[in-house]
Formats: C-alpha cells, sequence, structure tokens
C-alpha cells in the first residue's frame, strides 16, 4: 500500500492513524497486528465524516485492539544463547556461539553461528543477516512474479517496515521486511505477489484479489498460514511496536 501519512486522529479513547491512499474510493479501518488502529482513506476525506464512521465502530474496535494486545504479549523472545532457534525461510536453525568467524553472523553446517564477543549486539547483527539474505534472494525470487503479473519493474528495497511484510511506495519501489526471510518460501511469495498487484490496483478491490488468485489459485489458504506465522516471527523488543502505516492485509 503507498505510504502517504496524515495527523492522527482520536476518538473514543482511541488513536486512529489515518492515511491517504492515492486512488482509493472508500475507507478501509483495520486493527494491526500490534493493536494500532489505521484508517485507509482517499486523498482528501473530510475528517469530521470519518470521525463520525469510527464512532459506529467504536465496540469492534475495542474488542479487537484487547485481541491484538494479547498478541503482542505472547509474542515469543528469543535470547541470543546456544541452542535458541531462528527461522530461516521457514526452517529453524539453532544458535551456536563460535570464536572464530569472518562475519558477525552466519549460517554454517546447519547451526546459525554467532561470533563470540557478539552477544550484546546479537539483535542489531541478526537483523543485518536478515536483511542482506533477503537483498541476496528475494529478487530472483520476483522475478517470475514480475512476469505472472505482468508488472512494471520495480526497484526491491529489504528494510525494517515494523508489523507489515510489505508496502508500495509512490514511486513504486517494493518495501519488503527484513523478516519475511524467516517464512516458508511460499509465504515469501504471497508477500511479492500481494504487493505487486497493488502496482496495479491501489485498493483492495475485487479486481485486486482477481489479480492475486492468477497468480496464486491458494492465495487464501496462503494468507492464512501467513497470519499463524505472524505471530511467531521474531521482531527485536525494541520493534515490537513500531508505528508504521497499514498493510492492508
Amino acid at each position: 500500500m503507498h505510504d502517504t501519512v496524515a495527523e492522527p486522529l482520536e476518538v473514543g479513547g482511541l488513536v486512529v492513524n489515518v492515511h491517504p491512499v492515492p486512488g482509493r474510493t472508500s475507507v478501509r479501518v483495520t486493527v494491526e497486528r500490534d493493536a494500532r488502529i489505521v484508517a485507509a482513506v482517499p486523498p482528501g476525506a473530510d475528517r469530521e465524516a470519518l470521525e463520525g464512521l469510527i464512532r459506529t465502530r467504536l465496540p469492534w474496535l475495542y474488542a479487537n485492539v484487547r485481541d491484538r494486545e494479547v498478541d503482542v504479549e505472547q509474542r515469543p523472545r528469543r535470547r541470543f544463547v546456544d541452542g535458541e532457534g531462528f527461522y530461516y525461510l521457514g526452517r529453524s536453525y539453532r544458535l551456536k556461539a563460535v570464536d572464530e568467524a569472518t562475519r558477525p553472523v552466519a549460517l554454517a553446517e546447519g547451526r546459525l553461528r554467532l561470533r563470540r564477543g557478539h552477544e550484546g549486539s546479537a539483535s542489531d547483527a541478526l537483523v543485518a543477516w536478515y536483511a542482506e539474505r533477503g537483498r541476496q534472494w528475494l529478487p530472483q525470487r520476483l522475478n517470475p512474479w514480475v512476469d505472472c503479473l505482468e508488472a512494471p519493474p520495480a526497484e526491491l528495497v529489504v528494510r525494517p517496515l515494523g508489523y507489515r511484510w510489505g508496502s508500495c511506495s509512490d514511486r513504486g519501489a517494493l518495501n519488503i521486511h527484513w523478516a519475511v526471510m524467516q517464512l516458508p518460501a511460499a509465504l515469501v511469495d504471497y508477500v511479492l505477489v500481494h504487493e505487486l498487484a497493488h502496482l496495479h490496483e491501489p485498493n483492495h478491490s475485487p479486481n485486486f484479489w482477481r489479480m492475486v488468485a492468477r497468480a496464486l489459485p491458494d492465495y487464501e489458504n496462503r494468507r492464512q498460514r501467513l497470519e499463524d506465522w505472524g505471530a511467531g516471527v521474531w521482531l527485536p523488543d525494541e520493534d515490537r511496536l513500531w508505528p508504521t502505516p497499514p498493510n492492508g492485509r
């Protein structure tokens, strides 16, 4: 989804993040996985009318925010000790501290090796490793889907996105969260297809979902699996509640 941001709106004690989306003709209100409330709105949407709409949905919002806050608290935390498991492309690899290594983190001999002495900065080192792997692996994974969806060529950027898996920038770049590298490849494909479809269709219209379905006939199953996986994906503690624009999932 395109990254255009407006001032937040406070309604009924809840903060609603308002995001004008070029081409959007209706309001979509979602509760993100980090319990943030997001309203994707047409550019120039009337804030008074939006506030009225939000008020009609307050009971639903209160219940969903409460559920999401529980999910955030239950998200697993990792310790940077020998034997701790970290996912890479759907498979769990055990962490192992090693004395000699050319890089702070490397995957070798079936173990995720952390150079001893980097335990204090292990979180940053792992994020950098996932991001590097994403920059190397994702472009080749993306190319067949670009052809399949007849999408325009797009720059692929791997970066932190809070609780979004991906987004499209106004200039047509695909932003992909480094954390997708923890997912099974089939779910990475869903994220890539979803964002590529947004290059044609900025909204989650019936046409958008038809486009996704042509590329991935089982997309509904993958979307549910992605939701399930999302609860167990590792994020650094400081990133767990990043304020971010909507993912539109």
